[in-house]
């Protein structure tokens, strides 16, 4: 299948940063001076203000250098009993800009910038102190605080906070992932709720309660507030809607409202289902109704995993579920026979895709009732070219069934007998080879008495896809209509829910 934004990526060599880590918490020796050339003394607070008589912020400028400066905050618990949960709201001179901050959760880097308590600090014993920091851009000489209390900081475990079946690494404080369609279930009482992200790659669908979602393009590093919600308990959907296979995103859990708090997240479906694939299981330009995506901002902004066929029939069989898919790759063959050497099985058994090799750990709480793989259109949709492995169509075609045959081994032994895979593949205008090879490998499987090893064929013409999604990919359109296809099939599975 056509796809440029992956054609021009397999040359990328990446460097990632994984920055929330590193740049929100930092242990407190890191109050000290960062700055190489910044001044190390220490002058006086500038800046008192005193909410009520329970919580105090004092500032001061710790260190400066030519176009930057370094800033700390203490906030003191002023009560006789122990606080739990603060929130300063920073006045920043004109000019000045927040670089990194550490010690708390920042929303907003200039102006007026609210900053919550980390995970560990927001409880301050009576008459106790604690304190963040920050370096920044500009001078920071004039900024003003004021400090409230009841800020309810994240929990500091987000996959006990949130709900979600994404393969995600966790960083203690934060989760980092990769893959497409990863999404944080989690409740909360109040009248709003800050979601915390540390992401300049990927775009984001928020939801409250069901409704109809938000999008955050490429939000950075920021909490982002949902808020002016009615007094009560709510629920929060964050959901991953792009592919970054070379950068990670991260989120570092929920954050309540003064006055509210997080609660228990929601519990884990029974029915869960796992999908492999590559373009057209990512939502490669699925919101795109033109195939020419360069006049509408490109890929990422005409993306939406959680608008898949495979997202769509999940929901509709209220089931968890888990998208494993890159866009260009193939069993043995990417696109066009581009990033030689390495195919979707490359990749698999990671958590983190191209960022970080090391292999997901499958919590034993995953284990899905059904499979659906959706792999081969990038390993026939192009002739082979001069100097590939394969002599002809028919010995990539042989390779190309070898090799899933392996892959399902694998799932077999990941997943176990009683889970059903179902093998899709789509029309190709060029080649019948990616269905006569399905058909094959479905056929040697049940001859060997693996009997819940089917195939699903998504005949373009008799389900009436239009392909109008970037690049002749399928559309919403066409994924709402591969949605009905695949969950009607797995209605006729003996599939034990």
């Amino acid at each position: 299948m056509k796809n440029l934004r992956w054609r021009k990526m397999w040359g990328l060599i990446a460097t990632t940063v994984l920055g929330m880590g590193a740049s929100l918490i930092e242990p407190a020796s890191a109050l000290d001076c960062h700055h190489s050339t910044c001044s190390p003394d220490s002058p006086p607070p500038e800046q008192i203000s005193t909410v009520g008589d329970t919580c105090t912020a004092a500032y001061r400028v710790s260190g400066s250098w030519d176009g930057g400066f370094q800033s700390e905050v203490v906030v003191t618990n002023d009560a006789g009993t122990p606080l739990n949960g603060w929130k300063v709201t920073l006045n920043l001179p004109t000019g000045a800009k927040i670089s990194s901050l550490w010690n708390g959760v920042n929303s907003g880097t200039s102006g007026t910038v609210t900053v919550t308590n980390a995970a560990y600090n927001g409880t301050i014993g009576a008459g106790r102190s604690t304190a963040f920091g920050f370096t920044g851009t500009g001078n920071g000489t004039g900024a003003t605080v004021s400090c409230s209390t009841g800020s309810t900081p994240p929990t500091g475990n987000v996959p006990a906070q949130a709900h979600t079946v994404g393969r995600i690494k966790d960083q203690g404080t934060s989760v980092q992932y990769t893959w497409p369609g990863v999404s944080f279930e989690g409740r909360f009482r109040g009248t709003g709720v800050g979601i915390v992200l540390n992401d300049a790659a990927n775009d984001y669908d928020v939801q409250i309660d069901n409704a109809a979602p938000t999008t955050l393009r490429t939000p950075g590093n920021t909490t982002h507030w949902v808020s002016n919600l009615s007094n009560g308990e709510h629920t929060v959907r964050v959901a991953k809607r792009t592919e970054s296979p070379w950068q990670a995103g991260e989120f570092g859990g929920f954050v309540a409202a003064s006055g509210g708090g997080i609660l228990a997240k929601p519990a884990a479906r029974t029915r869960q289902i796992e999908f492999i694939g590559d373009s057209w299981t990512a939502g490669y330009g699925n919101m795109s109704t033109s195939r020419d995506c360069a006049g509408s901002g490109g890929i990422n902004p005409n993306s939406n995993a959680d608008q898949t066929f495979g997202a769509l029939a999940a929901r509709g069989l209220n089931a968890d579920y888990q998208i494993t898919a890159w866009s260009g790759m193939g069993v043995v063959r990417n696109y066009n026979g581009g990033n030689a050497g390495t195919d979707f099985r490359t990749y698999y058994d990671r958590t983190l895709q191209a960022v970080d090799a090391a292999v997901w750990q499958r919590p034993s709480s995953w284990k899905p009732q059904v499979v659906v793989v959706g792999l081969g259109i990038n390993d026939f949709s192009t002739a082979l070219n001069p100097g590939e492995p394969w002599a002809d169509a028919a010995a990539l075609a042989a390779g190309y069934r070898d090799a899933y045959l392996g892959f399902l081994d694998k799932l077999r032994g990941r997943y176990g007998s009683d889970t059903h895979i179902v093998l899709t593949y789509p029309t190709l205008s060029n080649t019948t080879a990616m269905a006569d090879s399905v058909q094959q490998i479905v056929q040697r499987r049940n001859s060997q008495g693996d009997t819940r090893v089917k195939a699903l064929h998504y005949d373009n013409a008799a389900l009436g896809l239009d392909l109008l999604g970037c690049d002749w990919h399928p559309s919403l359109h066409d994924h709402r209509l591969l949605a009905d296809t695949l969950r009607s099939f797995i209605g006729t599975l003996p599939v034990k829910w």
